[in-house]
């Protein structure tokens, strides 16, 4: 960032005028290409992706809602995670829609830290939902005879209520590290309001944010992606143990899905946030936030609804009318 100030100032005058905490009125976000030919283009994609990700979530909440054999833990929790991606999407995709076909991109301060908050909110929460879930297979699998008793339902309302308290939590304090900024410059060299790309407007010293940041992103990123290859490495070995081949296949299929979608969302938030600061470009940044901001809220309804039978049969019967 340029700081706006006369190079002949002293120190202390420079860094009394930071401690004023001077900020803009609004921000303009820099999105996805300033290529007018690839501007409409992209606006159909994103609507396209947009409207499955909105239709296949919603989707998913509604059949679980409407069949009470789908009223289990593991249906719980995937009606959760539904939700998570639907309002992940609803934060950020909208307003990058509404930028391909306006001529400035302008964002409210207000909005602005707005966007941020609500972001940082559910994907740290889909960091400890897609956790849980495997906890969830975990207890299914290799502890079945205690799943009823571990898995109950108050044990699963107050893991939920744990989910969103610490999305909400991380959340507040990342963001009002944010708001203590000073910024002196508008353009967010991005298509919504990150953290990363927000830091480099501000005069302010970031080092401190930086290392929060680096520290929260980790925790959340290590301790809860190790939570889940551990549970796997156990399901793995029950399920290696399962005398037979249609039971082994079974327990595979329930959780091939699930591992996929948590592959694909860690892979892209590790990359973002624990690798050096100068360590990738624009563009591959992008196109990594892009995964999970975007395209993994899409699939996680494709994957479980295409790969579970369950689902797939709750959906046929809802089609055909056929509610009891």
């Amino acid at each position: 960032a340029v700081l706006l100030s006369h190079p002949h100032r002293a120190p202390n005058q420079r860094g009394m005028a930071m401690e004023n905490h001077s900020t803009v009125a609004e921000f303009i976000l820099q999105g996805l290409t300033d290529r007018p030919e690839l501007q409409l283009p992209l606006l159909f994609l994103f609507l396209g992706i947009y409207l499955v990700t909105m239709i296949g979530n919603l989707g998913v909440i509604t059949l679980i809602c409407l069949h009470a054999h789908l009223h289990t833990p593991m249906y719980y929790f995937l009606s959760n995670l539904s939700f998570v991606d639907l309002c992940h999407s609803f934060v950020t995709t909208p307003k990058m829609l509404v930028n391909f076909v306006s001529e400035k991109n302008i964002i409210s301060y207000a909005g602005c830290m707005s966007q941020l908050y609500f972001f940082l909110v559910f994907v740290i929460a889909e960091c400890y939902m897609l956790t849980m879930m495997a906890y969830d297979r975990y207890v299914a699998i290799c502890r079945p005879l205690f799943y009823n008793i571990i898995m109950s339902h108050r044990v699963c309302s107050l893991l939920m209520v744990g989910v969103y308290a610490t999305g909400f939590i991380g959340s507040t304090i990342e963001t009002g590290l944010m708001l203590k900024q000073s910024y002196f410059e508008r353009l967010i060299n991005y298509y919504f309001c990150e953290m990363l790309p927000m830091m480099k407007l501000t005069c302010s010293r970031t080092y401190h944010v930086e290392m929060t940041v680096f520290f929260l992103a980790g925790f959340n990123i290590i301790v809860t992606s190790l939570t889940v290859l551990i549970s796997y490495a156990f399901i793995l070995s029950s399920i290696l143990h399962i005398s037979t081949t249609g039971g082994r296949a079974k327990a595979f299929n329930t959780c091939s899905s699930h591992f996929a979608a948590v592959g694909m969302f860690y892979g892209t938030t590790a990359f973002m946030y624990l690798k050096p600061s100068m360590a990738s470009s624009l563009a591959q940044e992008n196109v990594a936030s892009m995964f999970y901001t975007t395209v993994i809220p899409m699939l996680n309804p494709l994957i479980y609804s295409l790969r579970n039978k369950e689902v797939n049969a709750a959906m046929q019967k809802t089609l055909r009318g056929k509610l009891f």
